[in-house]
């Protein structure tokens, strides 16, 4: 018969795996709950910068480079084409409002000027004839009208005549009726030549004013075409120097062809190029200065050009004071830019970590020196020796602000 078997009690092999694995998990647990997860990362000393946070006046400027330029340029550009005959001027040199600067030579237009003469003087001739012949018209009317008052005279006596003798039956009836329609017909006929003579009249005077008309219009254009060939000479604009021209002899110059600058040196401005995150901030009237040899100089922002390149915009400073004595066209001059009113604020020294963290945090060391903690701040403005702090730091604190590249983001630095 079959005997039952008793199981054993106790631990078997099979169960072990079980059990390493149970207790591997509790560990984890176990250091998460009660344990620190912080990333420690040792560092060296030596190559940090670290400095003290500080509370003191945060004045609110940029700093940018300005190139000084004449105040306006004018540009030298023909009216009229033709071939470079004469350079009258060079480069650099100083000129007078109305001195000339290059001679052009045009044949086309030379011959337009003697077209435009020679229908002038084709339109005189045929005015003057025209005049003459409204003359001669004018004298063969006066004489046609004294020939009817002659004739009108006439025809009344003889009717006056024949009316008498009528009346006293000296002459027939058929003699008087003629002599009475003779005058009634000179008469009509005076009142017809007397009509037409005003509107002849009246008829010369509109044709001699349109041929009038016409001939000042062609004296015009005449002098149109002469001033054209005077603009073949270019003249300077404004009293300056030439600081540019771009033209040779014999060159071909197109009109409103952009051949050269005059620089107006009467004053200066300075123009500068200024990173387009503080294009909302910068307005016209800012105040601004810069230093050179020992002296301070004024300026104030004049003009402000809407167009971003290369992630700077365009900004014109105008002296509001007095300028440098040997000021020059092409100087650098390092500004100093206001964007605001002075306040006290919490201050760190600026340095290279904001462009590792964009100033959302920063290592702050504990009070033996030893350890550097990353903490989350915010900053706010920022100058070019100072960043603006509002949260997260308190006066006295010592932070990291050299380079971060190399920590990694570790939670807690352990300086050696």
């Amino acid at each position: 018969m079959d005997r039952i078997l008793e199981k054993k009690k106790g631990l078997k092999k099979k169960h072990i795996p079980y059990l390493i694995g149970g207790g591997f998990v509790l560990a984890v647990l176990l250091w998460v709950i009660f344990g620190s997860h912080a990333s420690t990362l040792r560092v060296e000393r030596r190559g940090i910068s670290v400095v003290t946070v500080e509370r003191g006046e945060f004045n609110d400027f940029i700093r940018v480079d300005g190139q000084v330029q004449p105040i306006a340029v004018v540009q030298i550009s023909p009216e009229e084409g033709g071939i470079v005959r004469e350079k009258v001027v060079e480069e650099g040199a100083q000129v007078r409002k109305g001195d000339i600067i290059v001679r052009l030579a045009n044949s086309n237009l030379e011959l337009q000027i003697l077209d435009a003469e020679a229908q002038l003087a084709e339109k005189q001739n045929f005015l003057r004839n025209t005049q003459v012949t409204m003359e001669q018209d004018k004298l063969s009317n006066m004489t046609e009208r004294l020939q009817l008052d002659m004739e009108i005279s006439r025809s009344r006596r003889a009717y006056e005549q024949q009316k008498r003798l009528y009346e006293e039956d000296l002459v027939a009836r058929e003699v008087y009726l003629k002599a009475k329609e003779d005058y009634e017909l000179a008469s009509r006929k005076y009142e017809l030549v007397d009509r037409r003579l005003k509107q002849d009249s009246l008829s010369r005077r509109i044709q001699m004013e349109e041929m009038e008309n016409s001939l000042a219009n062609m004296r015009r254009n005449l002098q149109l075409v002469r001033q054209r060939k005077a603009q073949l000479d270019i003249r300077s604009q404004i009293d300056g120097e030439l600081g540019l021209l771009d033209v040779e002899l014999g060159q071909n110059v197109a009109a409103g062809q952009k051949i050269g600058q005059i620089n107006d040196l009467s004053d200066f401005k300075v123009q500068a190029l200024i990173d387009e995150h503080y294009i909302d901030r910068v307005h016209t009237g800012l105040p601004a200065t810069f230093e050179r040899q020992g002296t301070q100089f004024s300026l104030a922002v004049r003009k402000i050009y809407p167009e971003v390149r290369s992630n700077k915009f365009r900004t014109d400073f105008v002296f509001t004071d007095a300028r440098p004595e040997n000021i020059r066209s092409g100087q650098t001059y390092y500004i100093n830019l206001e964007l605001g009113q002075s306040a006290e604020s919490l201050l760190i020294p600026k340095g290279t970590f904001f462009q590792n963290t964009g100033g959302s945090w920063i290592y702050v060391l504990d009070a033996e020196g030893n350890k550097a903690y990353k903490r989350n701040i915010r900053i706010g403005r920022q100058n070019p020796q100072y960043y603006e702090v509002l949260e997260g730091l308190e006066a006295g604190e010592r932070v990291i602000v050299s380079g971060y590249e190399t920590f990694r983001g570790h939670e807690i630095l352990i300086l050696k």
